[in-house]
């Protein structure tokens, strides 16, 4: 799934796109490379590329940053997959019917982010802030050009003001989720110093102002403010996210985020060719676990600080897709206490439990209190129906047989951690159900 559909995973074929836009060709140097050095060209390439890519007209003052489209697309890629696994739904895949709302906290001079992603969602909304009044100016224009007004409202803010004004500023109460591509230095200093410690020209002129490029704390400062009003709003946003610049600055806000209980957050890298890398966090106060690929996309990252695998796959020799599914339906059916639907034709299912309910100490306590309902069997069955509560459950998964047809060996189990905050419990279903899967 991670950027599979990201049409910039090659370099960009300038000498094609020059064909496609006279404009990018006035710029393109005889041996059909471009000049980064020069910023007129580096403006040119993003207004092309939006051009001929995604229909989008902007145009790009030359005192404010540059936003490059193939690191940007990275960006809302990646939030679309955070969002499409963890919809109430559990689908896991895109839901064009699912209307979506989202902040850009720094939206730059061409709101970018709100127009890549409304280019290609056509039920998601933004809501783009700025404290910069040039910012402000250029990116209405950009978005009034295209016809966007109706879903991306650009909304002027103070440095004293929250950095997620819900309610106050914006007139929701709630977010999908917030996006945010932060200030990465701390002084003028350090980003002069920066700039003269690489050991080559910087990839892409670089026209930003000081107050895009620069904030007191450098990155680590603002995203912390960010955290602490997360504490604040929770589930009012269902995920809060934002780019760096440096990977050091991830492992320190992770650590940041275990200290404060967080059991649900994410990380990833943007690697755009070999000249550019960013890298992402997000994190939820909702139990709504994204897949794998998702969440653990940074491969160079400690290990005990990446998110909990969000699934666990076991291969299953000598035995038939169907038959290891009629195993799996009856052991999930035999369990007290466990919501589960499976669909044989699919070779799949989703089940909800409040607790451990497969443990031997679980099992002996139902036997318990199944003694004592034998007195009044006739609302057994509806007690132990009420008793499962999707929404307050411990734990959703889903488990799913696939059968490789080149291996005749037998099918692989996937489940997929769905639901919940306990790393511990879905670790122990795991291992419940290969155990019971492998049992002769």
């Amino acid at each position: 799934m991670k950027f599979s559909r990201n049409i910039y995973k090659d370099e960009v074929d300038f000498k094609a796109l020059a064909l496609q836009s006279p404009e990018f060709a006035k710029h393109l140097k005889p041996n059909d490379q471009l000049d980064f050095s020069n910023p007129d060209s580096v403006r040119q390439l993003t207004k092309s590329l939006l051009a001929r890519d995604f229909g989008l007209k902007v145009d790009l003052p030359d005192d404010r940053l540059c936003p490059p489209v193939p690191n940007r697309l990275n960006y809302i890629l990646w939030l679309q997959d955070l969002i499409d696994t963890t919809g109430d739904d559990y689908r896991d895949d895109y839901d064009p019917d699912r209307e979506v709302v989202g902040l850009d906290i720094g939206t730059g001079c061409c709101s970018i982010y709100p127009l890549l992603g409304c280019a290609q969602r056509p039920r998601w909304k933004f809501i783009a802030t700025d404290i910069d009044d040039k910012n402000i100016n250029w990116s209405r224009r950009n978005v009034s050009q295209n016809g966007l007004e109706s879903r991306i409202k650009i909304v002027k803010t103070e440095k004293t003001d929250p950095l997620i004004p819900l309610g106050t500023k914006f007139g929701v109460e709630s977010l999908d989720f917030t996006m945010c591509n932060p200030p990465f230095y701390e002084s003028q200093e350090e980003m002069i110093a920066s700039a003269q410690a690489k050991e080559r020209p910087p990839f892409s002129a670089c026209t930003g102002a000081e107050v895009e490029m620069v904030t007191p704390g450098g990155e680590i400062a603002f995203v912390s403010e960010m955290i602490e009003e997360s504490l604040k709003l929770r589930d009012r946003v269902k995920w809060y996210t934002t780019m760096f610049g440096k990977l050091s600055s991830v492992s320190v806000i992770v650590e940041n985020l275990i200290e404060l209980g967080n059991r649900n957050y994410a990380v990833t890298e943007f690697v755009q060719g070999s000249k550019t890398r960013r890298w992402a966090v997000a994190w939820s106060w909702r139990d709504l676990r994204p897949t794998t690929s998702v969440a653990r996309g940074i491969t160079s990252f400690p290990k005990h600080l990446l998110p909990f695998p969000s699934e666990f796959t076991f291969h299953v020799s000598n035995n038939v897709i169907d038959a290891v599914g009629k195993k799996i339906d009856a052991e999930m059916r035999s369990l007290p206490l466990l919501q589960w639907h499976w669909r044989p034709g699919l070779a799949s299912g989703i089940g909800f439990a409040m607790e451990n309910v497969w443990s031997r100490q679980a099992r002996r306590k139902r036997q318990k209190q199944k003694e004592q309902e034998q007195a009044d069997p006739a609302t057994t069955a509806q007690k132990m129906e009420e008793e499962v509560n999707e929404e307050k459950a411990a734990l959703g998964f889903k488990i799913q047989l696939k059968q490789d047809k080149a291996v005749e060996e037998g099918p692989t189990v996937v489940v997929r951690w769905l639901k919940g905050t306990d790393s511990v419990l879905f670790e122990s279903f795991c291992g419940m159900l290969k155990r019971k899967v492998e049992e002769k």
